[in-house]
């Protein structure tokens, strides 16, 4: 049983569908390309480019590792902001938003 986040308060707008696009891009299909490209440079000419090719790989994981983080992050923030409203409803009500069925 959890609360709702902000009660009585309307949940916050959903992105637009071409910023959705945009941030799906950037979280999967950049990381993806980049590590392909070093992929292919790999394969193209094994022998010169081994550590032009892993670099440019390491980079592709770090573009995916940095998403990871950001996501982890704004998670946190939200759990914070969720944790906030639970505790201005105790402060209000005297008791947990989750115990409501208790104080009828």
């Amino acid at each position: 049983m959890s609360a709702a986040p902000n009660p009585g308060r309307r949940p916050p707008p959903k992105p637009p569908a071409r910023r959705f696009g945009l941030l799906w891009a950037t979280r999967y299909v950049l990381p993806t390309v980049v590590c392909l490209v070093g992929v292919v440079l790999f394969a193209v000419n094994p022998g010169d480019n081994l550590e032009g090719s892993a670099a440019i790989v390491g980079a592709g994981l770090s573009i995916a590792l940095l998403n990871v983080l950001f996501r982890f992050g704004v998670q946190s923030d939200r759990d914070r902001d969720r944790e906030a409203a639970a505790r201005r409803y105790f402060d209000t009500h005297g008791y947990w938003p989750d115990e409501r069925h208790l104080h009828r």
